[in-house]
Parts: structure tokens; C-alpha cells; sequence
């Protein structure tokens, strides 16, 4: 299980650098909402950074399938969620209550890491 991790998280960290540069970019083209804008980084942000953990995660603790998979849905949840809302606030407003959910299964990723035992160190 630890390759399809490994996998999904370099696909989420890559597709959190592009969405950051659309954000960065391409965004203000359409969106003048400064607070819009900033809620958008702040899903790329939590993206990048939870896209790293699970590349951690993956090595770290490669049998804690519970922690990987909380953390690939929240960051689903929270940012594609954030990332909706800001593209059209209107159409997607029933996605507001996942947003939170999101953060609770991105919490609940640390608290399952936390308990998880780690892999022996890898000498390179």
C-alpha cells in the first residue's frame, strides 16, 4: 500500500504547486476578491504541506494505511472543497459543511500517525 501512497501524494503535490500558481496567476484574472484569493492559497497551502506528510508517512510508517488515507481524504475534503467554493460560491455552497470535515480527517491522519509504529530508519 505504500507505492499507491507514495504515488498520491507526489499527484497531490504536484496538482497543489500548479493550483498555488493558478491561484498566484491566473485566478485574479477572475476572481477580485482579495479574501477569495487568499482563502484559495490557503487550500494550496494545506495541500503542499499535507502532500509532503503522506510522502513521509509512506516511509515513515508504510503499514499505517488509516493515517495515509485520512490524509488523502482531508486534503480532498478541505482544499477541493475551499477550491470550489472559491471558483463559484453560489453553486457550490452545499460544499461549506465538508470543508471542517476535511480538517477533522486531517487531524485525525497526525493523531493515527502519532500512534503508528515507524518503520526502521533507511541508511542510504
Amino acid at each position: 500500500m505504500a507505492p499507491l501512497f507514495w504515488t498520491l501524494g507526489c499527484i497531490y503535490g504536484a496538482s497543489s504547486v500548479m493550483l498555488g500558481a493558478f491561484g498566484a496567476h491566473g485566478l485574479k484574472k477572475k476572481i477580485a476578491d482579495p479574501a477569495r484569493i487568499a482563502n484559495w492559497n490557503t487550500a494550496a497551502h494545506y495541500q503542499l504541506a499535507h502532500s509532503g506528510i503522506v510522502l513521509l508517512a509512506s516511509v515513515a510508517a508504510p503499514k499505517n494505511k488509516v493515517a495515509a488515507s485520512l490524509f488523502i481524504v482531508g486534503m480532498t475534503a478541505f482544499s477541493g472543497s475551499i477550491y470550489l467554493l472559491t471558483l463559484d460560491p453560489q453553486r457550490f455552497k452545499a460544499l461549506g459543511p465538508v470543508t471542517p470535515l476535511g480538517g477533522l480527517c486531517l487531524i485525525g491522519g497526525w493523531v493515527a500517525l502519532a500512534f503508528t509504529k515507524r518503520a526502521p530508519p533507511i541508511h542510504l
